[in-house]
């Protein structure tokens, strides 16, 4: 938050450094956020490949509920072993669960055919929609400007779009992303590098990067209330 971030993208994780989805860590992982931060913006994972189904709404049933939590919009597949299904009926489940607890939902478009997916469920969605591009390997969309063009041109108008690519792919996509007035995710979860051959050493300094080329070209970083006002929060 000190850095310039508005939205944190909270995973959990088990003594042992594994993933956890249940509601009790997610809890203390939570409490301990809002404890060492102002206001900012809390966002529960939900998915990623792996993720158990059974345990998908967990993250959700925090007190109090988070603000928002991603969505995964379709089938999800970025290692040898690894994948998500998604289907429409636990992408559904989840859409429910998070109206009734009032959390805004990021809607994780991995590739073109996620934005399709995100159509079925769009006139359900609070205003603004709020859309975060992937790009990079697996089953996620070609990391280049003109597919980033293409996906920006086919976001339904009054959405807000994010823009999230891996590897050496998160500069220059999140870069473009601010010039064509959109949002952008960046950490060491996308992104262990600084630059090639130089380990990042924290989340912080890549927010601080992003925070640094924003205000260059013109585009402050927005403070949390702000967040919260363009997103209604």
């Amino acid at each position: 938050e000190a850095a310039g971030a508005s939205i944190l993208h909270l995973h959990a994780r088990e003594d042992s450094g594994e993933r956890a989805f249940s509601t009790e860590r997610f809890q203390e992982l939570t409490e301990a956020v809002r404890d060492a931060t102002d206001d900012v913006v809390i966002q529960h994972s939900t998915g990623g490949t792996a993720a158990p189904d059974a345990l998908r709404a967990e993250p959700l049933r925090t007190d109090p509920a988070p603000d928002m939590a991603s969505l995964d919009m379709g089938p999800l597949n970025r290692y040898q072993h690894l994948t998500s299904e998604n289907t429409r009926a636990l992408v559904d489940a989840l859409h429910e669960e998070m109206q009734a607890r009032g959390i805004k939902p990021e809607l994780e478009v991995f590739n073109g055919g996620h934005l399709n997916e995100s159509l079925r469920i769009w006139d359900d969605l609070d205003e603004p929609p709020y859309v975060n591009l992937v790009f990079g390997g697996g089953t996620t969309t070609i990391p280049n400007p003109r597919n980033l063009l293409n996906m920006v041109e086919n976001v339904p108008d009054g959405a807000e779009f994010n823009v999230l690519a891996f590897g050496p792919h998160q500069l220059p996509l999140t870069t473009m992303g601010i010039l064509l007035g959109g949002h952008v995710r960046v950490g060491l979860e996308d992104n262990l590098y600084y630059r090639k051959g130089q380990q990042a050493e924290s989340n912080a300094q890549l927010v601080e990067r992003t925070v640094r080329i924003a205000e260059e070209l013109g585009r402050p970083v927005a403070s949390t209330a702000e967040a919260r006002e363009i997103l209604d929060l």
